[in-house]
């Protein structure tokens, strides 16, 4: 990840608290009750108070919160070609459509990524971070009868994501991340899902990420378990750093990253999402030294375990504010405010 200059740059999964006014409006809006322009701007009002809230509280990479999203399906289903919305409206912003496909994929021209990476872009100058839900995960949301197997709409999808990357590189993007929320609720599953993710990658040459959790559907994880299923075959995926949850499952899983001779980037999870209990900063740097044990300071990028669509403002905040104080505790120990290693900055940008 291209994270600037300084060792454990502290970002977030992705997504940022929803405030309450913006989902009613987002209800109003399927309800017929407010334009679309009204909503358009209430998002950028949104994204521009997430920004700063990500700035202020010390983080090094930031996103757009994806405040423009519903949920972390829709917002790309909607925009691909091919695939049925049926119908659209909703009676909750959140909840999924209800999506088909029944003839193969055509060609996406845009699926809108380009244009809000190039809003949040405006905002700040820090590094910018854009997560796209991965072809695995799309693919459980689709009533398919267009393929006569299902992998090969995993791969129609992959290619369609493969292409909005590449328009996002062009557009300056240099870290993106794939999010595959659903592969943990089929690990028998993972051959063709980091298959359709090196599809994916191919599309640009940035930084990529992966993300993969135990799920976060109104706070609650969907499954249980541990990473196993993800090794060895995740070593096959080209992608430089993959981000694990942690803080609520524990650090037994970093057995596996040296088990199995990972040696990329570790997007490390130290504040659980899914408790509105705020961990103390001398919790997160715990974590992070135990992390250090088995992934050097330079592979590491400190983040929660999942996005923080869920929890409340003030607790995100206030999480988020530890969680740059156990970093800064950390850096400390390590005297870690020189630049990263030149060597390491070319291999990430």
């Amino acid at each position: 990840m291209n994270n600037g200059t300084r060792l454990l740059p502290a970002t977030v999964i992705g997504s940022y608290p929803v405030p309450e006014w913006l989902g009613r409006m987002r209800n109003d809006w399927y309800a017929g009750r407010i334009s679309k322009r009204h909503l358009d701007e209430a998002h950028d009002m949104a994204i521009k108070a997430a920004v700063l809230d990500q700035q202020l509280v010390g983080l090094d990479v930031i996103s757009d919160g994806e405040l423009r999203r519903d949920n972390d399906v829709d917002y790309l289903l909607a925009r691909i070609n091919g695939v049925e919305i049926r119908p659209r409206a909703k009676t909750d912003y959140f909840d999924y459509f209800d999506a088909a496909v029944t003839r193969p994929l055509h060609a996406s021209d845009d699926l809108g990524l380009v244009e809000d990476f190039r809003f949040v872009r405006q905002l700040t100058d820090l590094p910018v971070k854009v997560s796209i839900t991965g072809p695995f995960s799309l693919a459980r949301r689709i009533d398919d009868t267009g393929y006569s197997d299902n992998g090969e709409l995993v791969r129609a999808l992959a290619r369609t994501l493969a292409a909005e990357a590449g328009r996002l590189a062009a557009a300056g993007a240099q870290i993106l991340q794939i999010d595959e929320p659903f592969l943990a609720g089929r690990p028998e599953e993972v051959e063709l899902a980091i298959e359709a993710i090196n599809l994916v990658t191919e599309g640009a040459e940035v930084s990529w990420s992966l993300h993969v959790c135990w799920g976060n559907r109104y706070a609650r994880p969907l499954w249980e378990g541990h990473y196993d299923f993800l090794f060895p075959l995740v070593k096959q995926t080209d992608v430089q750093m993959l981000a694990l949850e942690f803080a609520r499952t524990g650090d037994d899983d970093l057995r596996l990253l040296e088990q199995h001779g990972w040696d990329r980037g570790l997007g490390l999870g130290v504040i659980d999402v899914k408790s509105r209990q705020v961990e103390s900063a001398d919790l997160v740097a715990a974590r992070i030294r135990r992390a250090l044990r088995v992934v050097s300071p330079d592979r590491l990028v400190i983040n929660p375990d999942c996005g923080l669509r869920h929890v409340p403002l003030d607790i995100a905040q206030a999480k988020l504010a530890a969680m740059v104080a156990g970093v800064a505790q950390v850096r400390a120990e390590l005297g870690a405010e020189q630049p990263v290693p030149s060597t390491q900055r070319a291999a990430d940008s």
